[in-house]
């Protein structure tokens, strides 16, 4: 007896739980997912009907101020999914997991990564920058280059962000959850890719309009270009191709 799934059902409530618990789901793995819950409950399943079956579930989810978002990973383009509360905006959203000056460590960490040139921070910036963090309860409160090391350690654990040979960027999770809080509190400096819309991280800046693309895209947009050419402008790309 199979149900139309319009209306929350078990495997609806699994495939929700399950996402809760992983903090972020890899395209593919959410696909697999969708078909083990209608499976399970026995409720209706078509391969190409996740969309809709998140939408049922993000119907169900407005009161409580939460959504499944979906995002693209800024290292290798495929889809992601993350449970976003939307009650609470920007860092707070942490606040029942790190202490307030944890907190401030991640904020300058995002800071550094956002205005730097390629989307990353050296763990040397971060740990100099440590130094001089301040919160409403400690005008200033050192906090130890050990300390730091293992609260990084816990936000790439954690998923907000990512770590590779000493350089840190952010998460798709932290990308896909404060995207808005990032475009609204770094207008000046945060870009949203010219290809495809979203938060650019990763990316390289058209040297004569200022335009960004994520590194991914730079890729798949210049693929068969010998000469590059801005998307906007039309002025020669100069930054390297990857």
């Amino acid at each position: 007896n199979i149900v139309m799934a319009a209306q929350m059902t078990d495997a609806h409530r699994r495939f929700l739980q399950v996402l809760m618990s992983n903090g972020l789901t890899e395209g593919s793995e959410a696909r697999k997912l969708h078909q083990h819950c209608c499976g399970t409950y026995k409720v209706y399943y078509a391969h190409d009907k996740l969309d809709d079956f998140i939408s049922t579930i993000n119907n169900h989810l407005q009161p409580m101020f939460m959504q499944i978002r979906k995002g693209i990973s800024q290292e290798d383009g495929r889809a992601h999914y993350t449970v976003v509360n939307l009650a609470e905006t920007g860092v707070t959203k942490m606040a029942s997991d790190y202490t307030e000056i944890e907190l401030e460590l991640f904020r300058k960490t995002m800071e550094l990564i956002i205005l730097s040139e390629n989307g990353f921070a050296s763990s040397t910036d971060i740990l100099n920058s440590a130094d001089q963090l301040k919160t409403a309860k400690f005008k200033t409160k050192k906090m130890k280059k050990k300390e730091a090391e293992q609260v990084l350690k816990v936000f790439v654990e954690d998923k907000w962000l990512s770590e590779k040979n000493g350089e840190y960027t952010l998460h798709t999770r932290c990308i896909i959850d404060l995207e808005q809080y990032i475009l609204s509190n770094y207008q000046d400096v945060a870009r949203k890719c010219n290809i495809c819309h979203s938060l650019a991280i990763q990316s390289q800046v058209c040297e004569s309009c200022g335009i960004g693309m994520h590194l991914l895209c730079v890729r798949k947009y210049f693929r068969d270009q010998t000469e590059p050419r801005c998307p906007k402008c039309n002025e020669f790309w100069s930054c390297h191709t990857p």
